[in-house]
């Protein structure tokens, strides 16, 4: 069964995804009400985008409109101003409404921000639409780092569902707001969201659910000891649990014993998520002294309710009344052995400068191919979109995937798919090479390129090579399967370009790339097809 590396939010069709009765089915009845709010709320990595996803679809499948915005995408500039915040906000909802964004007909600054965004709403994008509109809000903790555009945008959203009660128009609305962690900005209780609507708090995974799972990553736990004993060091959190079964699954030689011990370490599995709680603990040394006095403890600690609901937000404790435990053995072990506190203040400045750096390359990068993730691209394209477009120069986007991958997978086990995956990377790479081109991960084995100020032509001949140097490789396909079209693994490629415009979207160039992608897919593969829609400079024989 292929199950996919666990980074990121669980896909729709992935056998992995666990239900956790009855969070789903509370949250599928409460967006069928008009005027609805979901809150959901748990640490980072418990589940709640792969629950919001669920959530969408389940939306979609009752032919509803929606729209998916999370806040991590929006640009540090974005939140210089309420005003800016939210043109970007209703900016946003009407490119994925496919509504022409009509913001300078409604933007008034002599009634204020949130009365325009609110008219922007009522009377135009609501009414545009012919049926509820699911609007989910992921990462909403983005903005509590702006405490006076939260203050106001929170209390927004709050009179929305208020004037629900009142205003027909919106109950067409109803608003899933997501966040991972407390609300720690002075907040009128009257004037925010959070105390209103269906609060959801993941829960972890149940022993039997471990065990569900374990079985659909085809362990054979069959007496239920090993899930007992991996959740003595990691309890039951989503993404620890999936993180060891599937290095199981995937090691050459599986050993539980091994894996746990070496879970703590720096060389374990976990080591970049234990690498980011320890730059958030850094970063508030108020909060990692109380930590400290936890994992140092033989029994539960009572500690001050901001520090204790803080460190519950993060996962690392649990909380029963007023009293804390470690949430898990695996953080008690790792965190013991870590100088959480501090020692000199120089030292401790350059060491989180150092860490900073790191986490946020990577939040960027795909943990297995160690190339640009998909958000990292979705940013850099729209960053690039916006340059080029005042520049009146050329955007090409090349679009790729490995020819009969889940053939070579059969043959080679899923570790020999993964080696298969870097080596053709890194083939990418070393012709990739200048500074503003972008090599990202797109999709399991899709893969872009993003090449500012290159027309089409130079973009094919760039395609070209790469195609080339991959096949090159000679990395041989399953030789028990007969008619493929070789002997050796491919790629196929598509190729678009274009001068970027106020008018289009970024979607049209990635649209525009797939178009031609699937062209090379139907002319039989291992060959590169360019956009007959967006082809700018497309010259065949320039050099």
């Amino acid at each position: 069964m292929s199950l996919e590396f666990p980074c990121g939010p669980v896909p729709l069709k992935s056998y992995a995804y666990i239900c956790r009765p009855p969070i789903e089915e509370l949250a599928y009845q409460e967006i069928s009400k008009p005027g609805s709010v979901i809150r959901i709320k748990a640490p980072k990595q418990m589940g709640k985008t792969s629950l919001v996803l669920r959530l969408l679809d389940q939306a979609q499948g009752a032919d509803y409109h929606t729209v998916y915005l999370d806040f991590q995408q929006a640009d540090e500039s974005v939140f210089n101003s309420l005003d800016k915040f939210l043109r970007w906000f209703c900016a946003n909802v009407s490119q994925q409404l496919r509504l022409k964004p009509m913001l300078d007909e409604y933007w008034d600054e002599d009634i204020g921000s949130k009365v325009s965004c609110t008219l922007y709403f009522q009377a135009y994008l609501l009414p545009e639409i012919d049926r509820p509109l699911v609007l989910a809000l992921n990462e909403v903790n983005r903005i509590f780092e702006y405490p006076k555009i939260a203050q106001d945008f929170l209390a927004l959203l709050r009179s929305w569902y208020e004037e629900a009660k009142q205003v027909e128009i919106l109950e067409k609305l109803r608003l899933v707001v997501v966040h991972s962690t407390e609300v720690y900005i002075t907040l009128n209780i009257n004037q925010s969201p959070f105390n209103v609507g269906l609060p959801i708090k993941l829960p972890e995974f149940s022993w039997e659910q471990v065990q569900d799972l374990a079985r659909l990553y085809g362990l054979e736990w069959t007496d239920g000891s090993q899930a007992r004993t991996l959740m003595a060091m990691v309890g039951g959190h989503p993404y620890l649990v999936q993180l060891a079964l599937y290095h199981l699954v995937n090691s050459s030689e599986p050993s539980l014993e091994q894996l746990l011990s070496e879970a703590p370490t720096i060389t374990g599995i976990y080591s970049t998520h234990l690498r980011g709680l320890y730059y958030t603990l850094q970063t508030n040394l108020e909060l990692a002294s109380a930590f400290k006095k936890v994992i140092m403890a033989q029994d539960s600690v009572e500690l001050n309710p901001l520090m204790a609901y803080k460190l519950e937000s993060l996962g690392l404790v649990k909380l029963a009344g007023n009293r804390c435990t470690v949430s898990c053995e695996l953080y008690r072990l790792y965190f013991a052995s870590q100088n959480i506190e501090g020692a000199n203040l120089q030292e401790q400045v350059l060491a989180l400068q150092t860490q900073n750096q790191e986490l946020r390359r990577l939040q960027d990068i795909d943990e297995l191919t160690q190339v640009a993730n998909r958000q990292c691209f979705k940013r850099y394209l729209e960053q690039q979109w916006q340059s080029l477009m005042h520049k009146k120069a050329p955007l090409s986007l090349i679009l790729l995937d490995i020819d009969y991958l889940k053939i070579y997978n059969n043959a080679f086990g899923y570790e020999g798919g993964n080696e298969c995956l870097q080596e053709i990377v890194a083939a990418i790479c070393d012709v990739v090479s200048h500074v503003a081109h972008l090599v990202a991960r797109y999709e399991d084995d899709k893969f872009t390129v993003l090449l500012p100020h290159t027309n089409a032509s130079s973009a094919f001949f760039l395609a070209e090579r790469i195609r080339e140097d991959v096949k090159n490789l000679a990395i041989l396909q399953n030789p028990s399967v007969g008619g493929l079209p070789n002997s050796v693994v491919t790629v196929s490629l598509g190729v678009a370009c274009t001068i970027p415009k106020f008018e289009d979207s970024p979607v049209s160039l990635v649209r525009a790339a797939e178009e031609a992608f699937s062209q090379s897919k139907r002319e039989g593969r291992d060959r590169t097809s360019v956009s007959s829609i967006l082809k700018y400079g497309f010259e065949l024989n320039a050099p």
